[in-house]
């Protein structure tokens, strides 16, 4: 399942919204994501035609499975790269907006001995 960084945001960000909220809308994830509407607007039209979400008549989003198992994939790692970080010392501010970005880019073994690190 090859999907781009920017669409694992979107994905992981509705997962977030739906879980904080019990919804998404555009508006919501243009200010969690700090992206403007036009963006949002345009990366929902590709997530819906890639299958990974769906918008009923009120504008309100929601993951497919496929895009579910994405959203809760990059979410977990999200989380527990920020408590590695936190247990390294960083700030959790800094440690947060880091995970952000690692979590697209480490590799399943990298990780998974994180994970050993963090759940001993």
């Amino acid at each position: 399942m090859n999907i781009h960084k920017s669409a694992e945001d979107y994905l992981e960000m509705i997962l977030m919204l739906l879980e904080q909220k019990g919804y998404a809308r555009s508006i919501d994830i243009a200010n969690g994501l700090s992206v403007t509407k036009p963006s949002v607007s345009f990366a929902m039209k590709k997530l819906r035609e890639n299958g990974y979400i769906l918008m009923d008549e009120e504008s309100h989003i929601t993951l497919t499975p496929q895009g579910e198992e994405i959203a809760r994939r990059m979410y977990s790692r999200h989380r527990a790269l920020t408590r590695f970080l936190v247990q390294l010392g960083v700030p959790e501010e800094i440690a947060r907006e880091d995970a952000c970005k690692i979590e697209h880019d480490i590799s399943p073994e990298t990780f998974q001995a994180i994970q050993r690190q963090i759940n001993p």
